[in-house]
C-alpha cells in the first residue's frame, strides 16, 4: 500500500482502494450518500450492528423485562464485558479494563488515586496545548490534595521528570496536531525516577495499535464514542495495571465499587480488582450500543488497520501539497507517519468558514481553534478515493471562495 512519488493522480488512488485489505468493513458502517466523514475522531459512525441491538435492548429488554433484564439479559456485568473487549484493543489483559462513566470522571478518578501511592510526592506534570478537560481535572485534583500541576512544552515533557513527581498525565494522540507521544520512552523515564504515568487514549483506541502493558503503563483512560463507535456520549473505558489493583483507592465510592453492592452495609468496602472503579448504576443503553459496535473489530488486525491510517493521511498530506497550493494552508500535523496519529490538521486564518462550506458540501470535519481544520481518518469505514475527493471538494471550495458566504461565518455552538 505504497502512494507513487510522482504526481498522483485519481488512478493511483484507484490502485490503492483495489489492494485495501480492510476494504470489506466499510460494509459495517451506516455512512449517508454523498456523504465523506472525517470527523471519526470527534463521533464514529454508526455500525450496521447497532441499531438491532438497540432496537431489543429497548422494546424487549426494557420494555417487556423491564427490572428483570439487570438479570435476565446479563445487563449487570455490562461493564466488565465490554471492558474485555476493548482489552485487546489497546495492549491491555482483559481483567485490567471496565466501562464505566465519563473520560473526564474516569481520569479524576485515576488522578486521586495515582497521587495516594505517591505519598510525599505532590507534582503532576502534563503538557500544554493538551485537551483542556485533561488540564482542568489535574487542576481540581492538584487543589483538592494539596498538590501542583505543572503543564510544560511537549518537547520539554523528559526533562520535567524527575523526582519530585508523582504522576505524569499525558495524552498519547494530541487532539489538535495529531502528534503522537513515545508512550514506552516516558513511561521507563517516569518509572525510573518513581512517578506514575497516566494516559488518555480517547485519539488513540480503535486507532492505531496501542501496547500499554508492553509499555509497563500504569493508568489510561479514553472515550467510547470516538473511533470505538460507541455513538454520542458512550460511556468511557478505564485501565489500571494488575499490580497496582491491591493498593487502588480511588476517590468516588459509589455503591457499585463495593465488594458486596446488594448486601447495602453501612461501610465502605472496595470491591476486588477493577470493580472498585464503578461509581454508579453503568448507562445501560450506552453500554449496549459500544458492545455492539465493538463488532466491527473482530478479526480486524489493529497493525493492517495502522499501515492503512498511516497511508490515507500520507495521502491526504500529498494532496494537500499538490492541490492546494496558493490557498494559504498550513501543516499542524507531522509529516512522519510513525508520529502522526490518524489525523490530519491543516491550518487557515479562515479555517472556521472553511470548515463550514466543505460540511455543507459533504465532507464533514471539524475546526478547533484558533485556525485548525481537523480531519480524522477512521479507516475502517474509508476509501482512498474518499481523499481524493476530500482534498478536490476543499480545492474547489478555495477556488470558488464559497467559504466567503455569510452563513459559513457564523459561528454555532458545536465546532
Amino acid at each position: 500500500m505504497s502512494i507513487p512519488s510522482k504526481i498522483i493522480t485519481r488512478e493511483d488512488v484507484a490502485m490503492l482502494d483495489a489492494d485495501d485489505p480492510l476494504a470489506r468493513c466499510r460494509d459495517l458502517f451506516q455512512i449517508p450518500d454523498s456523504v465523506i466523514y472525517l470527523d471519526g475522531n470527534s463521533l464514529g459512525a454508526l455500525p450496521k450492528s447497532v441499531p438491532p441491538r438497540m432496537s431489543r435492548a429497548i422494546e424487549q429488554e426494557w420494555g417487556v423485562g423491564l427490572i428483570r433484564s439487570w438479570n435476565d439479559a446479563d445487563w449487570y456485568p455490562a461493564p466488565q464485558r465490554v471492558g474485555k473487549r476493548i482489552a485487546p484493543l489497546i495492549g491491555a489483559a482483559a481483567d485490567e479494563v471496565i466501562v464505566a462513566d465519563s473520560t473526564s470522571i474516569n481520569l479524576f478518578k485515576v488522578l486521586v488515586a495515582a497521587l495516594r501511592m505517591r505519598p510525599g510526592r505532590r507534582r503532576i506534570v502534563g503538557e500544554r496545548g493538551n485537551f483542556p478537560t485533561d488540564a482542568y481535572v489535574a487542576s481540581g485534583v492538584a487543589e483538592l490534595m494539596d498538590a501542583e500541576f505543572v503543564a510544560v512544552e511537549p518537547g520539554a515533557v523528559l526533562d520535567a521528570i524527575d523526582e519530585r513527581v508523582a504522576i505524569v498525565s499525558l495524552t498519547h494522540v494530541n487532539y489538535k496536531s495529531g502528534r503522537v507521544y513515545d508512550m514506552a520512552e516516558i513511561t521507563r523515564r517516569a518509572h525510573a525516577v518513581g512517578a506514575l504515568v497516566v494516559w488518555d487514549l480517547c485519539h488513540t483506541a480503535g486507532a492505531m495499535p496501542c501496547d500499554l502493558n508492553g509499555c509497563d503503563a500504569d493508568f489510561a483512560v479514553g472515550c467510547g464514542y470516538k473511533y470505538l463507535n460507541g455513538g454520542p456520549g458512550a460511556p468511557a473505558f478505564v485501565f489500571v495495571a494488575q499490580r497496582h489493583h491491591a493498593a487502588l483507592r480511588q476517590p468516588l465510592t459509589g455503591w457499585h465499587g463495593h465488594a458486596r453492592p446488594f448486601a447495602f452495609v453501612e461501610g465502605y468496602e472496595a470491591a476486588p480488582g477493577m470493580d472498585r472503579m464503578l461509581v454508579g448504576t453503568a448507562p445501560q443503553m450506552g453500554l449496549i450500543s459500544l458492545e455492539a459496535a465493538l463488532e466491527a473489530f473482530d478479526g480486524v488486525d489493529m497493525q493492517a488497520l495502522r499501515r492503512k491510517s498511516e497511508a490515507m493521511t500520507d495521502l491526504f498530506i500529498r494532496l494537500a501539497d499538490q492541490e492546494l497550493a496558493g490557498f494559504d494552508f498550513g501543516l499542524a500535523t507531522p509529516r512522519d507517519a510513525t508520529v502522526r496519529g490518524s489525523q490530519v490538521s491543516l491550518t487557515h486564518p479562515e479555517g472556521y468558514a472553511i470548515m463550514q462550506a466543505l460540511i455543507a458540501r459533504g465532507v464533514i470535519g471539524d475546526f478547533r481553534a484558533p485556525d485548525i481544520l481537523r480531519f480524522g481518518f477512521a479507516v475502517m469505514y474509508l476509501s482512498f478515493g474518499d481523499v481524493w475527493d476530500a482534498v478536490a471538494t476543499l480545492k474547489d471550495t478555495m477556488a470558488r471562495k464559497a467559504w466567503m458566504a455569510p452563513e459559513f461565518r457564523q459561528r454555532k455552538a458545536v465546532t
